[in-house]
């Protein structure tokens, strides 16, 4: 807004750098610029202040989409006046000479314009497109709708408007309608998250299933290995069995040959011994045969006095003694002859 301070009959103004003053004479422009400062009479002059900075104009419109179901947009504008000269012609933005203060709303009148443009654009895509389609998709293609149509309207120009950028926040159904799709895609969503869960239980199902058949894939495999290994343990035991009873049989054989060969060999001993008595006793036997009967008797005499000690109890019958006698007597006899 200007600053204009009164002096009497003169007054000064001053603008802002945003703001552009337009100084009219007459009916002319007298000057124009940004950011002024002047002095002015006030009963000769008019003046209008155009803001050229950029400025947002939030919209709000409803509409009916292609299933006759209402709809309400919501979103920006971002503009500029780029030709306030031209915006002063066809806009009064024309400013009171004591307060600097607009006469008019020139800003809401060209707020209520964009509306109306802005929402003509956006009609001809809403009214073809079904709601589930422009609930979905809408917001992008209706702010492209929008945009083009203002960069394409040469009622803008005319006024020397820029539009900057248009921006839709949201396109909502009537809350009923809100509801029922909410309600839908909150069941579908359930839906999804029930599927979601039998899946889940579905494949731990599965994985336990698979892990019990590893687990008995495991048993079996070591069931077979124990198998195995118990009848090659079998087969270890037999073969020791058989070669240790064949041990055992070469060690009894060898023994039994070994006590044959002693066996033979004691038995061959004392037959040679019992042999060697034999032949000496028959010697002794034949050499006792013919020694003279008193050389019999009296060396049966020296034994018998040799075991003497050894004999406790001794019976001679007369039938033994007499002739025994006799035959001493009688060699004593022979001997005293000899002698």
């Amino acid at each position: 807004m200007a600053e204009i301070r009164n002096f009497g009959v003169v007054r000064h103004l001053r603008t802002e750098p945003i703001s552009h003053l337009i100084k009219y004479r007459k009916g002319k422009v007298q000057r124009s610029g940004r950011g002024m400062a002047m002095w002015f009479l006030p009963l000769s002059t008019s003046l209008a202040e155009v803001p050229v900075d950029d400025r947002d104009y939030a919209f709000l419109f409803h509409g009916r989409s292609a299933d006759f179901q209402d709809v309400t947009i919501q979103g920006v504008i971002g503009f500029r006046i780029a030709e306030p000269e031209l915006a002063a012609q066809r806009i009064d933005f024309s400013i009171d000479l004591s307060t600097g203060v607009h006469l008019e709303e020139p800003l809401d009148k060209l707020a209520s314009f964009l509306n109306e443009l802005a929402q003509q654009f956006a009609w001809a895509f809403v009214v073809r497109t079904p709601i589930r389609e422009l609930l979905a998709l809408g917001q992008e293609r209706v702010r492209q709708d929008i945009l083009a149509g203002f960069h394409s309207e040469e009622s803008l120009l005319a006024l020397g408007i820029e539009i900057v950028s248009v921006r839709v926040s949201s396109i909502k159904p009537t809350p009923d309608l809100e509801k029922a799709l909410e309600t839908r895609t909150r069941e579908k969503i359930q839906q999804e998250a029930d599927e979601a869960m039998f899946e889940r239980r579905a494949l731990a199902v599965e994985k336990e299933r698979a892990i019990a058949e590893n687990e008995l894939q495991n048993r079996i495999e070591l069931a077979t290995r124990e198998e195995r290994l118990i009848t090659q343990q079998g087969q270890n035991d037999k073969r020791r069995a058989v070669e240790l009873a064949e041990a055992e049989r070469i060690a009894a054989a060898a023994d039994a040959e070994r006590a044959g060969i002693a066996a033979t060999a004691e038995a061959e001993s004392i037959r040679v011994v019992e042999q060697a008595r034999v032949n000496a006793e028959r010697e002794r036997m034949d050499i006792y045969r013919q020694l003279p009967t008193s050389a019999s008797l009296g060396l049966a005499a020296r034994e018998l006095a040799g075991k003497l000690e050894k004999i406790e109890h001794l019976n001679l019958s007369p039938d033994i003694l007499g002739p025994s006698l006799l035959n001493l007597i009688n060699h004593g006899a022979r001997k005293l002859e000899d002698g």
